[in-house]
């Protein structure tokens, strides 16, 4: 079966600085793959490689074997990638359920009339959404009323509202506490399970990496050092001569 995204030899220089070299991975249907390094690794310029927002140098980025390389973020999120952000991007002044549906009419390319119509249109497709992400019950409720971690829930109904193929969540439990961190990537992980999504996540805490990664992908000064399972990459050396002192992160929970 064709893998649902294809990146190959991806590479990405800003001047002297080489950001992204050689990096090269697929991601299957219904799979949840961590991208994670430290800081300055290239984590985040590859992510936007992926998602249109920097054109690469070299390389190429595949969905389902359409070529999306150097498109527009607009037109690869209309191809089926979707896209959540490290600070919840939500409509203050709208109902929680008013951003699904503004969502939604987004989708279908009636922007124009977003405003004048989000407050009526495709209420119940909002609803089954927030359903989804244990939002129901907060519908009405201002979104500038939600704590933290249900403002990412909801910016995760927001980018649903797209139908994707592909999530990319960058650093998806940012600023959130231990439990909220937990119960969002679980959520992700059913919601994968269940639509068939494939999701590719950056992400500084290896609490969350480990416990819901079903791939882990490391990167090191632009390039791939080390991509496998969880209990591969956690007994890697070149990953933990990378971390250095996190190698207690990387610990197995019995040591």
């Amino acid at each position: 079966m064709r893998p649902l995204l294809e990146v190959a030899n991806l590479a990405k220089a800003f001047g002297g600085l080489v950001a992204v070299d050689d990096v090269s991975f697929s991601l299957a249907r219904g799979e949840l793959l961590a991208l994670i390094g430290p800081n300055g690794a290239g984590k985040s310029t590859c992510f936007n490689l992926i998602s249109g927002q920097l054109a690469p140098d070299a390389g190429s980025v595949r969905l389902e074997g359409r070529a999306i390389t150097g498109l527009s973020p607009r037109r690869i999120g209309r191809l089926g990638v979707g896209r959540t952000f490290q600070v919840a991007a939500t409509f203050a002044s709208m109902t929680v359920a008013e951003n699904v549906q503004t969502a939604i009419l987004a989708r279908e390319r009636r922007v124009f009339d977003v405003f004048s119509r989000a407050a009526r249109a495709h209420r119940t497709e909002a609803l089954a959404l927030l359903a989804e992400v244990g939002l129901a019950e907060r519908a009405d409720a201002p979104a500038s009323t939600l704590a933290y971690g249900d403002a990412k829930a909801l910016e995760l109904a927001i980018a649903l509202a797209q139908r994707p193929r592909l999530l990319l969540m960058d650093e998806p439990t940012a600023g959130m506490a231990p439990g909220e961190r937990g119960a969002l990537m679980a959520l992700a992980r059913r919601l994968v399970r269940e639509r068939g999504l494939g999701v590719l996540f950056t992400e500084h805490s290896m609490d969350v990496v480990f416990a819901h990664a079903d791939r882990i992908l490391v990167m090191a000064r632009g390039r791939l050092i080390a991509q496998g399972p969880p209990a591969q990459i956690r007994a890697d050396a070149r990953v933990h001569e990378v971390y250095f002192g996190s190698g207690r992160l990387l610990a197995s929970p019995a040591g």
